[in-house]
């Protein structure tokens, strides 16, 4: 029997409740509880068979995924390596806040702003402005709390 795609998003990290901190306030999404009868995601791995020596570091002990409460948008997993990232990201996420461009430039502009001071509060980094009216165009280039790039458009 053949079942439909879900898509996960993986993030490797060094910190993953550093992390479910920073997203959930990104996103708006809630750190995903444990499955039903169990205090914590290593209770659960343990139960479902999951050797103790691959729950390293304190694993499963805090939430180490987020979820979209309103269950539109993929459930994102917080995967601790023990490698620091090296290189650019070939893949990174887009934080559509501005309305598009049927939303005057000004408008798109002050609420993209506006997201950009929270998350930079929460911890990210901003790397370089979009600013091109001239284009009809603002974003902004951050890098998450451990260096993973993000745009804000």
């Amino acid at each position: 029997m053949e079942t439909t795609p879900q898509l996960q998003l993986t993030i490797d990290c060094a910190d993953p409740k550093r992390m479910v901190a920073f997203w959930t306030e990104a996103l708006g999404y809630v750190p995903e509880p444990p499955p039903e009868g169990h205090a914590t995601w290593r209770d659960y791995w343990t139960a479902t068979g999951v050797p103790e020596e691959e729950l390293t570091g304190g694993a499963g002990e805090t939430p180490e995924s987020i979820t979209d409460p309103a269950g539109r948008g993929p459930r994102v997993w917080f995967q601790q390596v023990p490698e620091p990232k090296t290189v650019k990201n070939r893949v990174h996420l887009d934080l559509k806040v501005g309305g598009g461009r049927t939303a005057p430039l000004a408008l798109r502009t002050e609420r993209i702003t506006a997201t950009v001071d929270r998350l930079t509060a929460a911890g990210a980094t901003v790397l370089r402005v979009m600013d091109e009216p001239q284009m009809d165009y603002y974003g902004v280039v951050l890098q998450d709390p451990e260096g993973n790039e993000f745009c804000v458009a």
